[in-house]
């Protein structure tokens, strides 16, 4: 079945656009490879960013939306990738940046045209854990900036993952919220020896 990918909003993509027209943008960015990149870079594969920032009593996962990532493609694959923030003034271009999850995100994202059911994808941030998940929300007409993971959703740990969490093993989130808030929640502080 066919990913869905949500469509960003207009102003986001036109505010990574702007910057990947902008050769000062594009020579400060700390990212050698769009530098070096021959021919167009075009934004593609738009990402709601949601970031896990707590897990309710209830088990719910409180998640709020941080922005929206395009993977930039030069050629045959993604080179780097493009963020969005929303300010006051709307969406804007936050930053370019490469490293280990652009090609982690590809892989996810491949991986995850092939399965059976269809999904809505997402990017899920855990910062407490330093981790960073393919979301595949169940729902495919749902809007891709609201909501929290269903127990039914999966999620796809990015490389790198932490450690005893395997990368690119879908689990559903009944089965590695858990994990997550177990491996997040801080270790009570023993009693100073007196």
């Amino acid at each position: 079945m066919p990913l869905h990918v949500p469509p960003a909003p207009a102003p986001a993509l036109r505010s990574v656009l702007t910057a990947l027209g902008s050769p000062t943008a594009v020579r400060e960015a700390r990212t050698p490879s769009l530098r070096a990149a021959q021919g167009p870079a075009t934004p593609e594969l738009p990402l709601p960013v949601h970031v896990l920032d707590e897990i309710t009593p209830a088990g719910v996962a409180a998640t709020r939306l941080a922005g929206w990532r395009f993977l930039i493609r030069c050629g045959d694959r993604a080179v780097a990738a493009a963020e969005t923030r929303l300010t006051a003034d709307g969406w804007t271009f936050s930053h370019f940046f490469e490293g280990p999850y652009i090609a982690s995100t590809e892989h996810a994202l491949r991986q995850a045209e092939t399965m059976k059911q269809p999904y809505q994808a997402r990017l899920l941030s855990v910062p407490g854990l330093y981790m960073l998940t393919l979301w595949l929300h169940g729902d495919c007409s749902a809007d891709g900036t609201t909501g929290h993971p269903a127990a039914t959703d999966l999620l796809v740990p990015l490389a790198p993952a932490p450690p005893g969490i395997a990368a690119h093993r879908p689990h559903r989130v009944s089965e590695l919220l858990p994990v997550l808030t177990h491996r997040a929640t801080p270790a009570p502080l023993l009693g100073s020896p007196a």
